[in-house]
């Protein structure tokens, strides 16, 4: 079951809003990659503000995604784009629905 999430705030320096989607868009094929990030989500929360939620079975599946190559590029060349460095929040799950209510 889900126990664990992530969600982090990325907001773009002036300019750079079309930058900062085109590096969410190639973080869903680096998030595909990971065996231990069962769910990833890239959000447009305003105009310049964007989002990811991901969530985890376990400890183990948060590090590894906080090692792996897309907080590496988070943390590293896509600095260049955001206004302010991202913010992380680690999230406690309490419930989850993922399937249509047959």
């Amino acid at each position: 079951m889900i126990k664990h999430a992530l969600f982090a705030r990325l907001e773009a320096k002036p300019g750079k809003e079309a930058d900062v989607a085109g590096f969410l868009a190639q973080g869903l094929q680096l998030a595909n990659q990971e065996s231990t990030t069962p769910i990833w989500f890239a959000l447009k929360l305003s105009p310049s503000t964007f989002g990811v939620f991901d969530a985890f079975h376990d400890e183990a599946g948060v590090q590894n995604h906080l090692t792996g190559p897309i907080a590496k590029a988070l943390f590293g060349p896509a600095l260049e784009l955001l206004a302010v460095p991202p913010s992380i929040e680690r999230i406690e799950v309490l419930g989850l629905k993922n399937a249509v209510a047959a």
